[in-house]
């Protein structure tokens, strides 16, 4: 059985992680090539203008592994340098592939989201919780670090104070504390999160693909670009907008709705 089952309709394409007996667990290089895989299907899908991730079973993502990662670091000869290559061409690979996705991604997290899991969530531009989910930055209740960015993506999104709390502590915290900390932009109820994930997915895929993805691309340079940068790449992006068959229609009808009033 594949890792993700990737299911496509009406622009939208659904990548569901389907090992539901391990709750969704990253557990090894395979699982990292699947999602890296998917992503590279879904950004060559010229068709395809938004995506959404979500667990099988009852967690979205239970993060890393715990016994393949025992495994490793008791293994004979098991070196240091060994594992930071690992990691590198590892569980990387699916930070590089997801978060550089171009279209947009909207997280529907089903359930717990924990560790390396929340950090997959993090990779995503929305995020939409089920009122089942719990979320943890959980690597220091194991003696370790978020050793795939989520120090880097966690304060993005809830600011460098809550970040703190949460990956110092461990703690695990609801639905309504990811609302109010800005982790989660909607709680919804479990038999309605997909269905809230789809019509939020089909009113962005109903719009230009090419302005998505450069609105997409502004918003990431955004993070670290002086403001000055930002301003140009808007300008370059804006001038190739207004030359697409979208922009041109649009503008035509606005045009036309206009003078009819």
């Amino acid at each position: 059985m594949d890792f993700i089952d990737i299911a496509t309709r009406d622009g939208v394409a659904v990548l569901t992680l389907n090992a539901p007996a391990t709750r969704n667990a990253l557990s090894g290089p395979e699982h990292y090539a699947a999602v890296e895989a998917a992503c590279a299907r879904v950004g060559a899908d010229r068709e395809i203008r938004a995506v959404i991730l979500t667990g099988a079973g009852s967690a979205f993502c239970a993060g890393g592994n715990v016994k393949n990662m025992w495994q490793r670091i008791c293994a004979p000869g098991a070196v240091a340098a060994d594992e930071r290559y690992r990691y590198k061409e590892g569980i990387h690979r699916i930070v590089q592939a997801l978060y550089g996705l171009e279209v947009p991604t909207i997280a529907a997290i089903n359930g717990p989201a924990i560790g390396a899991g929340l950090d997959l969530a993090c990779m995503c531009d929305i995020r939409l919780a089920s009122d089942r989910a719990r979320f943890a930055e959980s690597f220091v209740k194991l003696g370790i670090i978020p050793g795939d960015g989520g120090a880097w993506l966690l304060q993005r999104i809830v600011g460098p104070s809550r970040a703190a709390e949460m990956i110092f502590t461990g703690d695990t915290i609801d639905p309504t504390q990811a609302l109010a900390c800005g982790l989660v932009s909607q709680v919804l109820p479990a038999d309605g999160l997909m269905e809230a994930a789809w019509d939020l997915a089909r009113r962005i895929a109903a719009n230009p693909p090419h302005a998505l993805r450069m609105a997409k691309r502004l918003l990431r340079e955004s993070q670290h670009a002086r403001l000055e940068s930002i301003l140009e790449m808007s300008a370059a992006f804006q001038a190739l907008a207004h030359f697409t068959p979208d922009h041109h229609e649009l503008v035509q009808r606005a045009a036309t709705r206009s003078t009819a009033t």
